[in-house]
């Protein structure tokens, strides 16, 4: 295990002046990203499509007039490499994708075209890059051969995928340990400069996702209408966490990556502690508790794509080696998120909150 002499934000304090590239920044994780890292003094620069909404936290928290701001899509190798020869990025975390298993169904192409033709552009591009010495490649828990098991899953279990989303992930990942092994091999770190790592994390929750098919956003939608909340699998058990906690993962394994680049460089799984893995049904009675009113319902669709039951993490990889551990239980978790959405519906200054809500998971044992 890294040393626990050092604080968590002392290992953060390496961003510091740092050119830091960001995929997927307008999104609901890469938005959060990209505040904790310009609060960290890093030089963030995004790449990616528009925001889902103009309720979005990158929107919300006006992220567009606070840092460097491209837009543009993976599949456009021209556009991202000219976004690398400007930025000169020395960190890349690439977290840019189609993120939604129900859409793989409506949209199988696009969703593997994106994820994994995008991760060869973002990748392609860190190879022929001089300044890039630190690849943080985010995937999925869904990347994993899913057999619905009561453990979890470890780093070194094989890649899957029942629905083209979650093969899209597992491609994405036997692809960054392919480019790992030909052109980034740790043993080889002198003569190429390069590291690479690949993250997984479960589901995620947190202020400013408006996704569609996405618990939470389904959630606030139907509390904000006044309705009550459709849930389509109430019995589906998964590990939640809140947003800041596997981003918490990813910037302490990229300090460290960028530090000892040839210890580091292997898959990383960043998931909440058991008492958070919970049945669907028990997120939406949090929710409702969090906001004060409401009601929830089963609406279960029979002839629904097919969506995994059951899935967990073994993080204790991530425990042991990095010092890494969350820090929110699920109801702190529901508790921030709920937060973020109803002061955003008092218009409440959106980048002050998200930079608070840092600040307190920061100072938490």
């Amino acid at each position: 295990m890294e040393s626990m002499v050092m604080s968590f934000a002392d290992k953060l304090s390496i961003y510091k002046g740092k050119r830091v590239l960001v995929t997927g920044h307008t999104g609901f994780k890469g938005s959060w990203l990209s505040i904790w890292l310009r609060e960290l003094g890093a030089e963030v620069t995004g790449y990616a499509l528009d925001p889902y909404t103009e309720e979005d936290n990158y929107v919300k928290c006006d992220l567009t007039n606070k840092i460097t701001d491209h837009r543009g899509d993976l599949r456009d190798l021209e556009a991202l490499k000219h976004v690398f020869d400007v930025c000169q990025p020395e960190i890349v975390f690439h977290m840019a994708a189609q993120p939604l298993v129900l859409e793989s169904y409506r949209d199988p192409k696009t969703t593997i075209d994106s994820n994994v033709w995008g991760t060869v552009n973002v990748l392609e591009c860190c190879r022929a890059s001089k300044s890039v010495k630190t690849i943080v490649n985010i995937t999925s828990d869904k990347c994993y051969d899913n057999k619905e098991q009561l453990w979890g899953y470890k780093e070194n279990d094989p890649m899957g995928g029942f629905d083209p989303y979650s093969a899209s992930k597992g491609m994405v990942e036997l692809l960054a340990n392919s480019y790992r092994n030909s052109f980034f091999h740790p043993e080889k770190w002198k003569e190429h400069g390069k590291s690479l790592a690949s993250v997984r994390a479960g589901n995620v929750i947190g202020g400013g996702d408006w996704a569609k098919d996405r618990i939470i956003p389904d959630c606030i939608r139907a509390l904000l209408a006044g309705k009550a909340i459709d849930i389509r699998n109430p019995k589906a058990v998964r590990p939640w966490q809140h947003v800041l906690e596997p981003l918490s993962g990813y910037l302490l394994l990229g300090a460290l990556l960028h530090e000892k680049p040839t210890i580091y460089a292997e898959g990383w799984n960043f998931g909440p502690e058991n008492s958070s893995v919970v049945p669907v049904g028990e997120i939406a009675e949090m929710v409702v508790n969090s906001f004060g009113e409401g009601s929830w319902q089963t609406n279960m669709d029979p002839n629904a794509p097919h969506e995994a039951k059951l899935l967990a993490l073994d993080v204790s990889k991530a425990y042991f080696r990095l010092g890494w551990k969350p820090r929110w239980s699920v109801k702190e978790a529901i508790s921030n998120t709920v937060a973020w959405y109803t002061e955003n519906n008092k218009d409440a200054n959106m980048y002050d909150l998200c930079k608070q809500q840092i600040e307190m998971f920061c100072k938490k044992d």
